[in-house]
């Protein structure tokens, strides 16, 4: 079953809960002139997330599908969305697109730039290159200007079948979910580098008013604090002595 709640203006959150994990994942369609999805979702999941797209437009219209990282979560069914999408293409950063995309992805991808913009119709992305946050040196956030929502990819994952969208502050949900991988085998999985604190900075001066969470409940309301606090969660647990 794929829930689907509107988080923004145009912005649907498509949500799967996997029970053995514990965990939520978020995938979310921007519905305007040129659609764009951001997470391209597990390969076992498309047939879910393409019936819940098809609720909300033709699946065929997709123009865009992007992510953060290259993970199987954001990318494995990539392929067959531009299979059932003639005309879309994946976006990913510069990084993504050189180092793993155009090999793995039947279409080669728009690899965006600091100072690149996408327009779908109404809305304007920009995708911010934040190496190891949340992993890998390829990954990016993706920040859609007009209604200011942010991205996050696995930034605040938390567990649990959480409600679609909330208000209340993310950090103690995402601290209790950062201690709880750091004791098992995927330990470290956030790494705290000598970056984390100026890119998180950096995304908290975009002053975003919706953040789109891969694991969790999305947040509505201003969240500029909440980013700079993130610096200091991500150190508490993953910074070595």
């Amino acid at each position: 079953m794929t829930n689907i709640t509107e988080i923004a203006p145009d912005t649907f959150r498509l949500s799967i809960y996997a029970p053995d994990l514990d965990m939520q994942f978020n995938h979310f369609l921007v519905r305007d002139e040129q659609p764009l999805l951001f997470h391209a979702g597990m390969k076992g999941m498309f047939p879910m997330l393409r019936e819940a797209v098809s609720s909300l437009i033709d699946p065929a219209r997709l123009r865009y599908v992007a992510w953060s990282h290259f993970e199987s979560d954001e990318v494995g069914g990539l392929n067959h969305w531009l299979e059932s999408a003639p005309d879309a293409e994946p976006v990913c950063t510069f990084a993504g697109k050189v180092v793993s995309v155009d090999d793995y992805a039947i279409k080669p991808a728009r690899g965006m730039m600091p100072n690149d913009v996408l327009s779908t119709g109404k809305y304007r992305f920009r995708l911010h290159p934040t190496p190891h946050l949340p992993h890998g040196w390829d990954a990016g956030l993706l920040f859609e200007e007009t209604e200011k929502t942010l991205f996050c990819s696995d930034l605040f994952h938390h567990f649990g079948d959480a409600p679609a969208v909330t208000s209340d502050d993310l950090i103690e949900p995402s601290l209790a979910a950062m201690r709880q991988m750091q004791q098992g085998p995927l330990a470290f999985y956030m790494p705290y580098t000598p970056q984390t604190d100026t890119l998180l900075t950096g995304l908290s001066e975009l002053q975003p008013q919706t953040l789109a969470l891969m694991h969790g409940s999305s947040h509505s309301g201003a969240s500029g604090k909440m980013l700079k606090d993130l610096a200091g969660a991500i150190q508490s647990v993953f910074a070595q002595p």
